[in-house]
């Protein structure tokens, strides 16, 4: 196909924040993982599809199938729709407990 440009499981995007590799960043309805370090308004190369442990709102447990979202003010997951950026769904259980800071999560790509 001559109008193929790639498979999409990366692609570059500015940062709209500074990020470490492993960070998630959303970029309008386009949710990655940094895959390497970024300071503001430079480029960085965002993973969209995968398996990612994640910063995750201490507060919350998750059960497998969750839907996760992306609170960008806090610049973690959380099982909270409302405000927030869905991103995919959680493939492990974790509780929420004071060090039960990282989830497990499946990108479902943009939406």
């Amino acid at each position: 196909m001559k109008n193929y440009v790639q498979p999409g499981n990366t692609i570059p995007l500015t940062a709209p924040y500074d990020v470490a590799s492993g960070d998630g960043l959303v970029v309008g309805a386009i949710f990655g993982v940094a895959s390497g370090d970024a300071v503001n308004g430079q480029p960085v190369e965002a993973v969209l599809v995968g398996v990612f442990d994640l910063k995750k709102a201490a507060s919350q447990a998750w059960t497998v199938g969750d839907k996760i979202y992306w609170d960008n003010t806090n610049k973690e997951t959380t099982s909270v729709a409302t405000g927030n950026t869905l991103i995919g769904v959680a493939i492990d259980a974790v509780g929420n407990g004071a060090g039960e800071t990282v989830g497990r999560v499946r990108l479902n790509g943009s939406f």
